[in-house]
């Protein structure tokens, strides 16, 4: 992805959140109660592309301590705002961060690491695997890796402003829209991933659910 690419894109979210305040509610995604289910009670949860934070709070009230990251100060000021409201914000860190740099945290400091739809953002494919290594150092072992995807069964993949590299921008957001053999690559050194189809939004998106874990 070229530098330009990624600021026009963090500029885009910045100040679509600035616009849209909470613009996905409250209510935390169908992934991210999976995966509260699936990661070990009361551990500290990575999440990545945290947004305003619904799936971040979700985590919170599960008990779990959360790290939230995300490129956007404006999305992380309203998680913290809510996170005040609803007494959690004990539970919750944020930190602004680009994921085509390194993750700011030790190495096996967490427990898990959740990533709704930030995999499939304006990232090439060399930035999405450098990002994955680092999801990998900063994982304990047996520590488990949850995010999803939009896949090229997608209707919007192939369709709008072609950037190379299976990236399509629709409306001012750009996809990189994964096939399985991306997903496969991005499993070395991991158990093998669970992969699960399912669909979000009106358009409907089409996606995938992955799960992966660090070895022991």
């Amino acid at each position: 992805m070229t530098d330009d690419l990624s600021r026009a894109q963090r500029d885009h979210w910045q100040s679509t959140y600035q616009r849209n305040p909470h613009m996905y509610g409250y209510e935390p995604s169908e992934p991210a109660k999976q995966a509260a289910d699936a990661f070990p009670t009361g551990g500290t949860v990575l999440e990545l592309g945290a947004g305003h934070g619904r799936d971040s709070l979700h985590f919170a009230q599960r008990g779990f301590s959360v790290h939230a990251m995300d490129f956007s100060p404006d999305g992380l000021a309203q998680l913290r705002g809510r996170a005040e409201q609803d007494g959690l914000i004990d539970r919750i860190t944020t930190t602004v961060h680009d994921v085509r740099t390194p993750i700011p945290l030790p190495d096996s400091s967490v427990d898990a690491v959740f990533a709704h739809m930030l995999l499939c953002m304006a990232l090439s494919t060399e930035e999405i695997h450098a990002l994955v290594a680092e999801v990998r150092r900063v994982l304990r072992p047996g520590g488990t890796f949850a995010y999803t995807v939009r896949h090229t069964g997608d209707a919007h993949y192939g369709a709008g402003i072609a950037h190379g590299d299976d990236i399509y921008e629709h409306g001012g957001f750009a996809v990189h829209f994964f096939d399985r053999t991306l997903v496969d690559s991005l499993a070395q050194q991991w158990t093998p991933p669970e992969v699960h189809a399912f669909e979000e939004g009106g358009l409907p998106r089409r996606l995938w659910r992955i799960t992966q874990t660090k070895p022991r």
